[in-house]
Parts: C-alpha cells; sequence; structure tokens
C-alpha cells in the first residue's frame, strides 16, 4: 500500500530536512512526499530540491493556510493512504509506516491513529507532553477527545467519499474532519498504542491563549453545543482534565 505524506511549508529551513529524513529512514518504502509550499522567503525550496528525489514532490504556490495546503496535496495524491506530516513534525520511527500499514491490512479499517509526543522547538529530544490516545467509541468527541492528527492516516477513498478539509473552520478543520468522519460517518478506526509522530510544541492552533479560546469556541460550533452549556462544561472538564494527564504521563519505550 502506497502512502502519501502530505507536508505544508512556509519558511521551514530549520526543520524541513529533519522531516525529509524522518521519512526516508522508513522501513517500508512505498511512499511519496507532496510538499506544498507557500512562497516561502527563505531556504525551504532549495532545501527539499537538494535531495533530487523522485519521491519526493513540490508544489509552489500561494495557498489559503494550512488546510487548503493540504487539500491540495490531497488532490494531486497517488497513494492510498493519506498521511500529514507537518514541517515541524517527523515520524519518531523509522518503522512507523510500516506499523501503519500491517495495521490497515490485518485490520481492513479505513483509519488508523496513534499516539504523539511533544517536544520543545529549542530541544526535540526533550519530551515535556505524552498524548496517549485510545479506542474510539461514539461520544467520545464530546467529552473533549479527539485523536492526535498528525497521527491520523486515512484512505484516500474515504476523502474522496466525504470530503477533505473545510477550510473554513481554520486552525479547527482538523477537528473538524476527524469528529466527521469518525462520530458522524462512524467510519472504521484502528488504534495502534505507538507513538508514531514527534510535534514541535508551538503551533498554530496552540501558540497562544486567544488561539486557543477561539479554537475551542469553534469546535462548539462543530459538535453544536454552543448554546447547551451544560455541555460545554462536561466537555471543557473533561479536556482539561485529559490534557494535564499529557504533562504527566511518561511514555514507556514507543508505546
Amino acid at each position: 500500500m502506497k502512502i502519501s505524506i502530505i507536508t505544508p511549508t512556509f519558511n521551514s529551513k530549520n526543520t524541513i530536512e529533519e522531516n525529509i529524513n524522518s521519512i526516508l529512514f522508513q522501513t517500508h518504502h512505498d511512499w511519496e512526499q507532496i510538499i506544498i509550499d507557500n512562497e516561502s522567503s527563505d531556504n525551504t525550496v532549495n532545501l527539499v530540491k537538494k535531495y533530487n528525489n523522485n519521491k519526493i514532490r513540490i508544489i509552489c504556490e500561494k495557498d489559503k493556510g494550512i488546510f487548503d495546503a493540504i487539500n491540495k496535496g490531497i488532490s494531486n495524491s497517488q497513494g492510498e493512504i493519506i498521511s500529514v506530516l507537518h514541517s515541524d513534525d517527523f515520524f519518531s520511527d523509522k518503522n512507523t509506516l510500516t506499523n501503519v500499514i500491517n495495521s490497515f491490512q490485518t485490520s481492513e479499517v479505513d483509519v488508523v491513529y496513534g499516539n504523539l509526543v511533544y517536544v520543545k522547538k529549542s530541544n526535540r529530544d526533550k519530551i515535556f507532553r505524552y498524548w496517549k490516545s485510545n479506542n474510539f467509541t461514539k461520544g467520545l468527541f464530546y467529552l473533549g477527545w479527539s485523536p492526535p492528527h498528525p497521527s491520523f492516516f486515512v484512505k484516500k477513498k474515504i476523502y474522496e467519499k466525504f470530503g477533505n478539509y473545510r477550510i473554513e473552520f481554520g486552525n479547527s478543520s482538523d477537528f473538524e474532519l476527524m469528529f466527521r468522519l469518525l462520530e458522524k460517518n462512524q467510519v472504521s478506526s484502528k488504534y495502534v498504542n505507538k507513538i508514531l509522530v514527534t510535534m514541535r510544541y508551538g503551533g498554530a492552533s496552540n501558540k497562544n491563549i486567544s488561539n486557543i479560546i477561539k479554537q475551542n469556541l469553534t469546535i462548539f460550533k462543530i459538535l453544536g453545543i454552543e448554546k447547551k452549556y451544560f455541555d460545554i462544561i462536561k466537555l471543557v472538564y473533561f479536556k482539561l482534565k485529559d490534557r494535564l494527564k499529557q504533562f504527566f504521563t511518561k511514555p514507556n519505550n514507543n508505546v
């Protein structure tokens, strides 16, 4: 099974090589990387082109944000499986793609997701937050649950059936997509209890308090609970409880 890895970039010269190298070192070799660059003004494009690898394609053009870029990548993809790996992120282990493909093949599901760790931008070797997910059951999204988006692998036919990212939801477009697939349409899924992706903390959705508040207000609308105050309180309580746990739980080996 071929995996298409979509990577939006904008002035990503400091991290894009680590991102690409984490893909090149994978034990599963049937992949392509589609880099959608939003007219970077630094050395990002030159760094990508120096690899001179026909499995790595770069499209340079203005976009309307990260999820618009991802949608372009999906439209240009040739693989059966879609992965989104942001330019600040990298696969945590050389067997990440092998583990994902094995789960798709043995379970015959349409979505596979796993765990994620956060590291600081200044020190990629120091884990300070561990997002351990779990099996999905209906109703979990209303309790503040969602899979870590960078660990979320989806068959391309599912995008073709249920649609791509809805960019009108801004930084919450990833949450809306996962909610639409798992909760609303009950797409079959498999949870892999392994760390699949390492993410540098400080992305667009969590870089300041204002962004976090806006994102949560949008999530209330996506869930249809913006006027249901008891449901909002319940969601916020469980979400805070879960997020705080992520800072105190330590990963055991690679699970």
